[in-house]
């Protein structure tokens, strides 16, 4: 082979050793602007808004409401139909506290990797979002819309991991957290009278519209807002860039860690024949007769979905969007290159070992055959399986066939069809930053390398929420708290100015084709050009 495709790293610039001291001159952070002052004597805030007034707290100097209704409930008549004007209420609505999470599977315990992902309490009477803010003045503050991930069967905006509190303090910044439909009640299509399906894509877009609606009465900036997301979040991210109000976007930059860019999105036909599945499973004819049932024997159902859809070498996704041809009409990564998509700023980026999240631990998997996995090869390599196999095999010293395995399918999800979309991006001229967050976790005996989710407590810089989380075990303080320092800053500073760029971090240039420049968020961060040249090259054939 020409081109060396091993996972050693030449940082162009000098490498940084981060430090917490790193969000020093970041606008909005301990060095730059004042932040607003909190309602004097701890008095509770309220808001008026055309629903109705709201009540908040003062937790911690800032300002939040939670628990605040963006759409009426999905319940009944209204349960896999497009999400409704919520009617309202009248006096004054106590925001105080988080509003119940979607409906989903739940494990005391949770698991191994990242402990537990969503808690009760759980109701369908679930579309509700919170909001961060050091004042509910008149700033006109850049705003910031976290998605959640989960696979599209789990997750919650009211988790604290996700509070907006380091963000609106740190930056300056309004953040907002939200819940939104999941599993079968967000992601089955019926196709009723031709309408459309994605339950999921409406909630999220009451919410976003929402926000640019109210927002400023919390001292946001509608007109500033940075959509972000993670996983299957952040697939909702670029699925929501085809929205558009008076012929522009809307919202002004968007952050996608981790997007799943690799799924195949079903068309109507195949998720009308995967709906019956489901039908076939819960022992109901239609979707009337759905409707009559309890939201808990749904939801008992996702399991039995992960073993009909489920196939060897994939990642296991029973429920997935749809191609409906009325809310999303093109692949979610189109949405971000042609009409009101094109002209947002994009960062995007992904973990090293996306994979091992769900296949590190696995018995099953690591009894994986060299011979199984080269099958699974050829579905991505064809004709040149064996070339790829060698090449991730040298990639890894002393990988086993489970390693290779990994590794094809992070690619496959994850790292490629991100630079793919960096590339597409950069020929026509768009704006885009990209990274790849190689700090591995000692974790389960490093078994686990950057696995996905990894980076998340890094982005919102809260260790404190997470303590849940097993994968963060045995991570050194002073090299966690420093890179978090680091990358929650870069978030910041995107947020606020569309660049991530900030001192004393290494110049992080745009992605552009000549240079292919991608940052490496390690204990030693710098930037890389091509860093997965070697597999871009090798997959052209098939390439988009």
């Amino acid at each position: 082979m020409t081109d060396d495709p091993s996972r050693r790293r030449i940082l162009r610039n000098t490498g940084v050793l981060t430090g917490a001291a790193l969000l020093t001159g970041v606008p909005g952070g301990p060095a730059g602007q004042a932040q607003a002052a909190p309602p004097a004597g701890g008095s509770s805030p309220v808001v008026e808004l055309p629903a109705g007034r709201l009540r908040g707290a003062v937790e911690g100097g800032l300002t939040v409401f939670k628990g605040v209704p963006y759409a009426a409930p999905p319940v009944e008549a209204l349960r896999w139909r497009p999400a409704q004007p919520h009617p309202g209420w009248t006096g004054t609505r106590d925001a105080t506290a988080f509003g119940p999470s979607a409906p989903q599977l739940y494990r005391e315990g949770g698991d191994a990797v990242l402990g537990t992902h969503g808690a009760p309490p759980f109701s369908e009477d679930c579309l509700t979002l919170n909001v961060w803010t050091p004042g509910a003045d008149d700033a006109r503050r850049p705003v910031l819309v976290w998605i959640h991930g989960g696979g599209f069967i789990s997750g919650s905006g009211s988790l604290p991991n996700y509070s907006g509190e380091t963000f609106a303090r740190n930056g300056d910044l309004v953040a907002v957290t939200l819940n939104y439909r999941l599993g079968p009640l967000g992601y089955l299509y019926f196709g009723e009278d031709g309408a459309g399906g994605n339950f999921w894509f409406t909630d999220q877009l009451a919410a976003l519209r929402w926000v640019r609606e109210n927002i400023a009465a919390f001292g946001g900036d509608p007109d500033d807002i940075t959509l972000a997301g993670q996983s299957g979040g952040a697939l909702s991210v670029a699925a929501l860039a085809g929205a558009r109000t008076a012929g522009r976007p809307l919202f002004r930059r968007a952050i996608l860690q981790s997007p799943p860019l690799g799924l195949q999105i079903p068309t109507r036909a195949e998720s009308l024949q995967r709906s019956a599945t489901y039908l076939d499973i819960v022992g109901a004819r239609n979707v009337a007769e759905l409707r009559t049932l309890p939201w808990p024997q749904l939801i008992a159902a996702t399991i039995e979905m992960f073993r009909r859809t489920g196939r060897w070498g994939y990642w296991s996704t029973p429920f997935l969007p749809v191609l409906d041809e009325v809310t999303l009409t093109r692949d979610p990564a189109d949405l971000l290159l042609a009409g009101p998509g094109a002209d947002i700023d994009l960062l995007i980026g992904w973990t090293r070992e996306e994979a091992a999240f769900a296949f590190a631990l696995s018995e099953p998997y690591a009894a994986a055959t060299k011979e199984q996995v080269l099958a699974r090869a050829r579905d991505t390599f064809g004709a040149r399986a064996a070339e790829a196999y060698t090449a991730y095999e040298e990639a890894r010293p002393g990988a086993r066939p489970v390693d290779v395995l990994m590794d094809l399918i992070g690619d496959d999800l994850f790292r490629m069809p991100g630079i793919d979309l960096a590339e597409r991006r950069a020929a026509r001229g768009r704006p885009v930053w990209a990274y790849q967050f190689d700090l591995p976790t000692p974790a389960h005996g490093g078994q686990l390398g950057a696995a996905h989710c990894l980076e998340l407590p890094f982005v919102f810089d809260n260790f404190d929420k997470w303590s849940q989380a097993p994968f963060l075990a045995g991570l050194n303080p002073r090299i966690r708290d420093g890179l978090a320092g680091a990358v929650h800053a870069s978030w910041i500073s995107f947020v606020r100015t569309g660049d991530p760029n900030h001192r004393p971090m290494p110049n992080w240039p745009r992605y552009e084709r000549g240079s292919r420049t991608t940052m490496s968020l390690d204990s030693v961060t710098g930037t890389v050009d091509d860093l997965a040249g070697y597999w871009r090259r090798l997959r052209r054939p098939t390439a988009r």
